[in-house]
């Protein structure tokens, strides 16, 4: 009898799981009313990164809102999962917009241009997930 083994599912697999199973989906492209965009970056940093490394690449980020317009919610923060299935990603920014074109707008602004020359060397891996929210929470 073969052993089946059971594979380790990637943080972010987990989380678009439990978001698929809470929210409906709509056409590619189509708004959504009432919700807004929440664009999720997650990084795990490369082991030679200093604590001045990161903390650059967490300010550029954190610079975005007041650069790009578009921009209408910000949250940044560090891992602090006990559970010990994050798979090395420690840091996380969500960045909320009243719609996919200010997300296009946002992918094409300079500033975010400029951020990703600050922080493209310094990640090892990095998990971009996009999804609806309500506006009322």
């Amino acid at each position: 009898m073969k052993t089946l083994r059971l594979l380790a599912v990637p943080a972010a697999l987990v989380l678009m799981a439990g978001l698929m199973m809470t929210s409906h989906s709509r056409p590619a492209g189509a708004d959504e009313a009432g919700k807004v965009l929440k664009h999720v970056v997650m990084y795990k940093f490369k082991d030679e990164c200093t604590p001045a490394d990161v903390q650059a690449v967490v300010d550029a980020f954190g610079g975005l809102p007041k650069k790009v317009d578009t921009i209408i919610g910000y949250e940044a923060g560090v891992n602090v999962s006990e559970e010990g299935k994050s798979e090395g990603l420690t840091h996380c920014f969500v960045v909320t917009f009243k719609n996919k074109d200010g997300l296009a707008t946002y992918l094409k602004h300079p500033a975010h241009d400029a951020y990703v020359q600050v922080v493209k060397n310094r990640r090892e891996k990095v998990v971009v997930f996009d999804y609806w929210a309500d506006t009322a929470k």
